[in-house]
């Protein structure tokens, strides 16, 4: 069977491997300026005079047979340092726009904004989005994966966002040295994107089919250069940082850990589209905390990785795999350790080629016997047909000067080596309504060999109406990856899923309709361990709001001992068989209200017989652009024979974000965990004083409940400066 399903996956390659770029006839010519242009959101200088005009957009959402009924021009021109941008975003109704707040970084569907999606190579896979909301936030990060945005990558441009009666007017200017190109290239991918929340339009300025989003690179149109982008010549970015702070542990009755630390990072840009990054005892500590969850899983939860070091072109080395079949996941570096330094090179070797090398190096921790330990990744990916790659991967994990049989501290010693090899391809079709992945995997460490390999393939097909996926996995009961996020080994799995949707003609629905789920895990022996089946009605409004419901039926074979309220109660035996049955909804309120709210439920059978409920809500407003006020809670009630008895736990949250401007940022969230028994508050103050320079202030509180008491306590104050010499 897996060998059939890869052969498919091949033809389908073979089929449609060099179809022509859907767009390839919508050009936008590019002439470059000599005349001076201030960023000021007004369209008053002679240089924007000469530009040719993006307009007349398509219609995507709700529905793409039609020009869009909103109005959006857009006009671009450049110089030697700046790639410059103005777009007028008309209004189709009246009435005020609508933003969450100054934030950076916004949620798309919850703003009335403007977007580019820019693809420098014209390789259809890679490249940079930039935009605002109506009230000048600024969007800005890297894209990979042929759409996918990655919003924690954050760089230096400027912006201005300017409001009347008729229109929201947005101009920028990208610096050269922001962002990564072939100088020799002069047509580049690039598409921009309009959403305009009173008409719950989403507009392109190419056509793109309504299953996938306007920031699919195969389906944008041309920017066309008049003579080769200019050379940036050397282009070097020194970020130092200094730091002063203190911990205190109340818990452990220990003295205030002073902190004062500095350090650097350094970018520079070896060619136009390759950066080498070199970092000096970096810190992290203004990097959000993550939120916490209610934990009902047997297997390790995931978290992503927010920190700027290893977020430019990531996906080189983050997206080899699977969600949960992961040999490299960033966040097990410096994890509860200080980085001591680290090197990373990364970006286009030429319009097929790409390269990622990384290597960092931790520090010792005496007090638990962790040796210091060195990181070494390398990524190879060659672009194949028209959108296809294929990669390889190898990560090592070295622990320097350590015999684990010499450790007298751990009674289980830290391993000598760890490493990790893989080959994958990633297949896309000119169109993307096929898309897929075919990886190997083998792992090496001490003391384990035989049955450590992982295979694993999917294959998709989506249209309008139909989305057909069918996925397989083989992680063998040895394999290891110490580097990455594989929350369980030793088993199969396959997975198809279909769903289909209705589109009714005056109707305040605009789609309906099905989706079916099925999850299988076998062992080796391939006897079944674990099954989740789902049934999916899913009804999405005119006005955006959506509502699901769905049908679950579970069969769990425990592994290993669990307890299923995850509270530190009794556990269910190894080899238990469990059946369940529940049914889920889920709805979410329209974003332009201020007030918008969503909730989700589950109610059911669960393990060894029991029950579980779990009901969660969030309420949020705002005052924008400067306020907005969320809440949220999820309550479980579970109930199980004796020992366990039964169990219930809130997980409950608020969040405050202040934006007196687009440069100056306040947000405070406060948790209470009932199941892990802790209250949390963190808040955080940004100024960024210049562009892609800050003055963090940084306040968290953690506190045991009953009795109410301080368990720890931080406070922070880092200062970062991005300096071109």
């Amino acid at each position: 069977m897996k060998h059939f399903y890869f052969f498919v996956l091949l033809f389908i390659i073979n089929v449609s491997a060099f179809a022509q770029k859907k767009n390839e006839a919508y050009q936008l010519h590019l002439r470059k300026t000599t005349l001076p242009i201030e960023i000021d959101g007004r369209m008053d200088e002679a240089a924007w005079q000469d530009t040719e005009v993006a307009k007349d957009f398509f219609m995507v959402l709700p529905m793409d047979t039609s020009r869009a009924k909103v109005r959006t021009e857009v006009r671009m021109t450049y110089d030697d340092k700046n790639l410059y941008l103005i777009a007028l975003n008309y209004h189709a109704l009246p009435g005020p726009y609508y933003v969450e707040s100054l934030r950076r970084d916004f949620s798309f569907g919850k703003n009335d904004n403007f977007l580019l999606f820019m693809d420098p190579f014209d390789d259809q896979t890679n490249g940079f989005s930039f935009g605002a909301n109506a009230a000048g936030a600024q969007w800005d990060g890297t894209m990979h994966s042929g759409s996918a945005v990655d919003l924690n990558w954050d760089n230096k441009w400027v912006s201005e966002v300017t409001n009347d009666e008729e229109k929201w007017v947005f101009e920028m200017a990208i610096p050269f040295t922001t962002i990564r190109y072939k100088k020799d290239i002069m047509k580049w991918g690039i598409n921009f994107s309009r959403l305009d929340l009173k008409t719950t339009e989403k507009s392109s300025w190419t056509p793109i089919p309504r299953q996938f989003p306007t920031a699919s690179l195969a389906y944008t149109g041309n920017l066309v250069w008049d003579q080769p982008p200019p050379s940036v010549g050397a282009n070097i970015s020194v970020i130092p940082y200094v730091l002063g702070g203190g911990v205190k542990n109340y818990e452990q009755d220990k003295p205030v850990d002073y902190q004062r630390k500095a350090g650097a990072d350094v970018k520079i840009g070896i060619t136009s589209a390759l950066n080498l990054d070199l970092t000096i005892n970096p810190d992290f500590s203004q990097v959000e905390v993550d939120r916490q969850v209610t934990n009902l899983e047997r297997f390790e939860l995931f978290f992503p990785e927010r920190r700027q070091f290893f977020l430019e072109n990531a996906d080189l080395f983050a997206n080899f795999g699977y969600a949960n079949i992961r040999p490299f996941f960033s966040r097990r570096i410096g994890l509860n350790v200080p980085i001591r330094a680290g090197a990373r090179l990364s970006g286009k070797l030429n319009k097929d080629w790409r390269i990622g090398l990384m290597d960092m190096q931790t520090a010792s921790v005496d007090e638990t016997g962790l040796p210091a330990q060195n990181f070494a990744i390398v990524s190879l990916q060659r672009r194949v047909f028209a959108r296809s790659n294929i990669g390889l991967l190898f990560v090592n994990k070295e622990s320097l000067n350590y015999r684990p049989e010499q450790d007298t501290i751990n009674a289980n010693p830290y391993t000598r080596f760890n490493r990790n090899v893989g080959i994958e391809y990633n297949l896309a079709s000119a169109n993307n309504v096929w898309t897929g992945k075919a990886f190997v995997l083998k792992s090496f460490s001490p003391n384990k060999s035989g049955d450590d390999l992982v295979q694993a393939a999917h294959l998709e097909y989506r249209t309008r109406k139909w989305n057909v996926l069918l996925q397989e996995e083989y992680v063998g009961r040895n394999y290891t990856a110490e580097v990455g996020y594989v929350p369980r080994n030793n088993y199969f799995k396959i997975n198809p899923l279909v769903s289909y949707s209705f589109f009714p003609k005056g109707s305040p629905i605009l789609s309906h309709g099905p989706k079916v789920s099925l999850t299988h895990y076998f062992d080796n022996n391939l006897k079944k361990t674990d099954n989740l089946n789902m049934l999916f009605y899913t009804l999405n409004f005119r006005s955006q709001s959506t509502f699901t419901v769905a049908l679950v039926d579970e069969y769990v074979k425990l592994l290993q001992p669990f307890d299923p309220t995850n509270t530190n109660k009794d556990t269910l035996a190894r080899g238990t068989e469990h059946h369940w049955k529940a049914w889920r909804t889920e709805f979410a309120s329209k974003p332009q209200s201020l007030f918008t709210y969503a909730f989700n439920t589950r109610s059911g059978t669960y393990y060894h017989n029991g029950t579980r409920l779990n009901v969660a809500g969030e309420v949020g407003y705002r005052f924008q652009p400067y306020v907005k006020l969320l809440a949220n809670a999820s309550y479980n009630d579970i109930r199980l024979p004796e020992p366990w008895g039964n169990t219930k736990f809130w997980l409950v949250g608020s969040q405050l974000d202040l934006t007196l401007t687009n440069k100056i940022f306040f947000s405070s969230f406060f948790q209470y965990n009932e199941q892990t028994n802790n209250i949390n508050l963190n808040t955080r103050f940004q100024w960024r004083y210049s562009p892609a320079s800050d003055l963090f202030i940084v306040y968290t509180d953690n506190y045991l409940p009953a009795p109410f008491s301080v368990r720890n306590r931080a406070l922070v104050l880092k200062l970062t400066y991005w300096w071109n010499p």
